[in-house]
């Protein structure tokens, strides 16, 4: 089995869903089905039992990820280990981004970047679905993320910034000729949620109650980003979002409403407790000591 065919299984048994592997992997669906097809012929046996509405590992499936896991580790470590030798490097900081305000934050980053030239620095987005098992899985050091997080295993680091909400709704939406929005008003529109993530930690992003009670209906189920904006843009959902993504995002089919009965979203630094060492310090203190971008 090659290197890029145990990446696409181990991908596909962590996120069980054929999209947000391909997602995280940066290819098609269509290749991800391929690599597994070729490694169950080679193998003779089904890895995974799918139908059209889920993905499972099979048995055989399980003990070839709990096996593969190790091999995959060592072996990206090792590789690692010498491009970074050879560019005079000696250790990498691998950085996972829900928000998309990338500009803003350079500031911590090429900071991190003077005070510690040993050190490679590398950013990346964050796929939807389990917002924590990058950090758990070893594929990222640090997550940058809303909060709060409240998970045993996890630190909370430095607040980076926090923002005012907006309500995304489709450019024909009965809601656009509002100047702003509450979200005691929008209760009575679907909004879109992330079928995987842990409860409290999605309900400080998009609350499932409005401040005097009324439910607000969460079943417009999504696995990315580009996901949200169709169901928004065909009028199938309304969608909370922090403010950066009307300056990321500005779309002629969209239209953002600010919403005014909403605390700001603060996102900070998380790492695995286990997993802390010296850059991912390093990176912390660096945040420290410039403070979080101004509100």
């Amino acid at each position: 089995m090659e290197l890029r065919d145990i990446e696409i299984f181990l991908a596909l048994a962590e996120e069980l869903h054929f999209g947000r592997a391909a997602e995280r992997l940066h290819v098609s669906v269509a290749r991800i089905s391929q690599a597994i097809k070729k490694q169950e012929r080679a193998i003779g046996a089904e890895l995974f039992a799918r139908n059209s509405h889920s993905v499972r590992l099979t048995r055989l499936g399980e003990q070839l990820r709990d096996d593969l896991r190790q091999v995959h580790q060592g072996l990206t470590q090792t590789l690692e280990r010498a491009r970074l030798a050879a560019r005079g490097k000696t250790g990498t900081l691998r950085v996972s981004l829900f928000p998309t305000n990338i500009q803003e934050l350079r500031r911590y980053w090429e900071t991190f970047r003077a005070r510690h030239p040993q050190w490679d620095l590398r950013l990346r987005m964050s796929p939807y679905g389990d917002p924590f098992a990058q950090l758990r899985n070893g594929e990222a050091d640090i997550l940058v993320t809303w909060l709060p997080v409240e998970e045993p295993d996890l630190t909370v680091g430095p607040l980076l910034f926090a923002e005012p909400r907006v309500l995304a709704v489709a450019g024909d939406h009965a809601l656009t000729g509002r100047s702003s929005i509450s979200l005691e008003a929008v209760s009575d529109f679907q909004h879109v949620a992330i079928e995987s993530a842990p409860g409290y930690w999605f309900d400080h992003y998009a609350p499932g109650l409005t401040p005097k009670g009324r439910a607000i209906d969460r079943t417009a189920k999504v696995d990315n980003l580009e996901e949200v904006f169709m169901a928004t843009v065909l009028g199938e959902a309304v969608t909370l979002f922090p403010a950066h993504v009307t300056w990321y995002y500005p779309r002629p089919d969209i239209v953002y409403l600010p919403v005014n009965d909403m605390d700001a979203l603060p996102y900070g630094l998380v790492w695995r407790s286990a997993a802390e060492n010296d850059m991912i310090r390093a990176l912390a203190r660096v945040v420290r000591d410039l403070g979080p971008l101004p509100g």
